[in-house]
């Protein structure tokens, strides 16, 4: 079975993330365990989160954002309303579904030889 390896770009986040939860944590003048008990999980769980650690369950991370009163916040940064390009596909309808093959380009690829 091959070992699954964990992006470089992935791992940053992770600790960009968990560094900015202890931030946010630490402004709150709250402590690990009280943040802990409010997320419904460990104290070296939270410790896990925020120091980067990738494997953490979305659950967690939604958790503690919410224990520290940023899960709104979280959720509006992901909201594809708020892009460019979410804005500017608003008019167009949505397909119910995704086929292969039909979707447009990744922005970071270019026209297609035959498009």
């Amino acid at each position: 079975m091959a070992v699954k390896t964990t992006p470089a770009r992935v791992r940053r986040a992770g600790q960009d993330i968990g560094g900015q939860l202890a931030v946010w944590r630490t402004l709150q003048d709250l402590t690990a365990q009280q943040v802990a008990e409010r997320a419904g999980i460990s104290r070296d769980t939270l410790r896990r989160l925020e120091h980067g650690e990738v494997g953490v369950s979305l659950e967690t991370v939604l958790g503690v954002a919410r224990a520290l009163g940023a899960l709104d916040r979280l959720v509006e940064a992901l909201d594809p309303w708020q892009t460019d390009l979410g804005r500017a596909r608003a008019t167009a309808s949505l397909p119910q579904r995704v086929r292969r093959g039909t979707s447009l380009p990744l922005p970071s690829e270019g026209p297609t030889a035959s498009g």
